[in-house]
This record gives structure tokens, sequence and C-alpha cells, in this order.
């Protein structure tokens, strides 16, 4: 009787023994997803060409690109291809807290790395180098900052950006009135309809918000850069095994090109849903972040 228990014993063990150790090694989100069998992906409404809505209402975009590639790699990793993929929409303002909160798992929009940031959630390799400028009607009489004193400039609830107007040396001694809008459309069309002055964003994203109004002749930037920022996609603080596959996805498009190919097809081709072309050429410094990939955030 002992043998046979022993026998039994011994078969459960190798049984166990043989089953797929991955989910007992798990943390963080890999094991969540693991759990739930669901990975949520965070994605943009209007952050043009990176995470925004297509005319099915889809999103689409070079990140939502890059994200689904991810999405791959964790079916791949965790031997579930049919894993289930939910899509939510995040804004500036509550990114980071449903990030925190595990109601999504990583976001794909245009999240700028900075140190501060980095206090409360981690990002892959960068992905894009951005700019921040303003954003002015041509017949505003607008040439520079210093022209922005006592104006109203639009901003967009939960960015940073307006506040980089004061640490320029032309924006130091100006005083201006912040409009807020809910997203970066909301934000720019305060300045399409006269509401605002200025807006003060990414250059990417003006420029995509830009290429997609009714009249992109009537808009222009001011000379001065108020900050160059990283892009990347954001994921929860303190989670190494899925910042691991993060990045090794990211270095792994990298490598093989295919990164390029997606900025050639989001910033360089006609994107939808108005068959636009940015013609924004990679920059230098993405060249140099792409040659050396690394998550380093802007202060």
């Amino acid at each position: 009787m002992k043998r046979n228990l022993l026998a039994a014993a011994l078969a459960v063990a190798s049984v166990a023994a043989v089953q797929p150790a991955v989910a007992q090694d798990l943390t963080g989100t890999l094991k969540k997803i693991t759990e739930t069998k669901t990975i949520v992906v965070g994605y943009r409404e209007s952050s043009v060409p990176f995470s925004y809505l297509d005319n099915n209402q889809k999103p689409i975009g070079y990140h939502m690109d890059m994200c689904n590639k991810v999405v791959e790699a964790v079916k791949a990793k965790l031997k579930m291809p049919n894993l289930n993929v939910q899509l939510q929409p995040v804004t500036s303002a509550n990114r980071i807290p449903l990030l925190q909160n595990g109601t999504i798992d990583m976001e794909c929009g245009s999240t700028t790395n900075s140190v501060a940031r980095q206090e409360q959630v981690s990002f892959a390799n960068s992905t894009f180098i951005t700019s921040v400028k303003v954003v002015v009607k041509k017949n505003s009489g607008i040439k520079s900052l210093a022209d922005l004193d006592g104006q109203p400039i639009a901003t967009t609830s939960g960015t940073t950006s307006v506040q980089l107007i004061k640490q320029n040396e032309k924006g130091a001694n100006i005083n201006f009135k912040e409009i807020y809008g809910k997203d970066h459309a909301e934000s720019f069309l305060l300045v399409a309809n006269d509401r605002a002055k200025a807006f003060v964003m990414d250059d990417i994203l003006i420029a995509g918000l830009v290429a997609q109004s009714k009249n992109p002749d009537e808009f222009m930037f001011l000379p001065e850069i108020l900050r160059t920022e990283p892009y990347g996609i954001m994921l929860r603080k303190d989670d190494p095994q899925f910042k691991a596959l993060l990045d090794e996805t990211v270095n792994g498009m990298i490598k093989s090109g295919e990164a390029e190919k997606l900025y050639t097809k989001w910033f360089m081709s006609k994107i939808p849903p108005k068959d636009v072309n940015l013609n924004f050429p990679m920059s230098p410094l993405l060249k140099e972040a792409f040659a050396n990939p690394n998550d380093k955030g802007v202060k």
C-alpha cells in the first residue's frame, strides 16, 4: 500500500515537473495577465499619429502598431495564443492612475518619459523624440514667446508643457491665462476657434492636428524650442519582467528595421482618416536613440 502511495506521489510530482514553470515564476503584469487571461492596452483618442481613432473608431497609430507587437510577444512568452486583448481609452489626466490601479497594463499613447514621472511609473526604451513648441495662428500677430504676455494659452489637462514657457529666457517675465482642453484635439480647437492665442505641446502632436484641421495654412510654430523629450510605452513601476519583455520587443523592432518602416508609414506617408502626410522626417536625436536604445527620462 505504501509502495502504491509512493508511486502515486512520484507520478504527481513528475507531471508537475513537466508543466510549464513560467506561471509559478512570473511576477507583476505578466502574472496578472496569466491570472486574468487578459491584457489591457491603454490608448489615446487624438494623439496623431501615435494613438488615435480612425473613421471606424478603432485606435490606430505608430505606438498602437508597436504595442500590438508587444501583445504578440506576450502571447508567445506565456504560450497564450488566444489571450484576450482589451482596449481602454485614457487621457493625459488619468493615464497614470489607471496604470497604477491595474485598469490598464501599458499605455500606448504619446507620454513623455520624464525623471519626475519615473517616480510613479516606468517606460520602455524610447521610440520617439519630440520638441515642445508653441503653435499660433499666422494672423495673430504673435511672433515669439514675448508676444504671449497677457494672452490666453491652451493647455491639455494633465500635461505640464505650458509651464516650460516660464523656463525660457523670452518667456520668464510674461503672464498668461491657461485655458484647459480635455485632450489635445480640444486644446488645439481653442486656438482654431480664437478662444486661445496659442497651444503649447509636442511639435509632432501639433503637426498632426494642424494637418487634419480645416485650414492647415492658418497656423505656424513659434521659433523657440522649449524642451526636447523622449516618448516611450508606459508600464507599471518596479515590474522588471514586463519591462524586459517590452525593451526586448522594442529593441528587436529597431534592430530588424521594422521600427524605421513604421516611422515611414506614420510620419512620411498618407495616414487615415484624411490621407494627410505629416512629412515629418526622422530627427538626428531619434536616430541616435535607435542606435543606442535607452529609457533615460528628461529632467
